[in-house]
């Protein structure tokens, strides 16, 4: 039985939140969200504070009244504060510059890696060699950060590539004569 459903969500000052059947939307200083509830979770909001509980009767009710307790949380949490990933460039001659709507990125390839900016992420480079993904959507922060990231991941003999920030990277010993 899902812990996380049974707790309210609460809903900051500045934050409004629409309920009309399954459909929820949510409206705040960071952005606005809206996303369909699972048939199977019943959403409602009284005195400030959203609930998320089971539909009657439905096998695995609780669990799908838990994730779409996370997910109401998660769109409160980012219209409000919004979501941040910070990645780092290592590697000699590595570096970032972000251009309006567009990243340029230098990673040892003969040619720029430009990755055109998706609607509602803004990125930061407040040095060279750190990129700084924000937004709203939790979920859209986190691709956008993984996509950077695919271009040229950490490979484990120099550690050079792009990376999260404090992530760890295992070492393997090079070849030996």
């Amino acid at each position: 039985m899902s812990r996380i459903a049974k707790a309210p969500i609460t809903v900051p000052s500045g934050v409004e939140v629409k309920i009309d059947g399954q459909h929820v939307s949510i409206k705040g200083p960071k952005g606005a969200l809206a996303m369909d509830a699972h048939r199977d979770a019943v959403v409602s909001i009284e005195d400030g504070t959203i609930s998320v509980r089971p539909a009657d009767d439905v096998d695995g009710g609780w669990a799908m009244a838990g994730t779409m307790s996370a997910l109401v949380s998660n769109m409160v949490v980012g219209v409000s504060l919004g979501f941040q990933k910070k990645l780092e460039l290592v590697g000699v001659g590595y570096r970032a510059q972000a251009k309006g709507k567009v990243l340029s990125l230098t990673l040892g390839f003969s040619h720029p890696v430009d990755y055109s900016v998706p609607e509602g992420i803004s990125i930061e480079t407040p040095s060279q060699t750190d990129v700084v993904v924000s937004g709203c959507d939790k979920q859209k922060v986190g691709q956008v950060a993984a996509e950077i990231r695919s271009f040229r991941p950490p490979e484990p003999y120099k550690g050079k590539g792009v990376r999260y920030e404090g992530e760890r990277i295992i070492r393997k010993e090079a070849k030996k004569k």
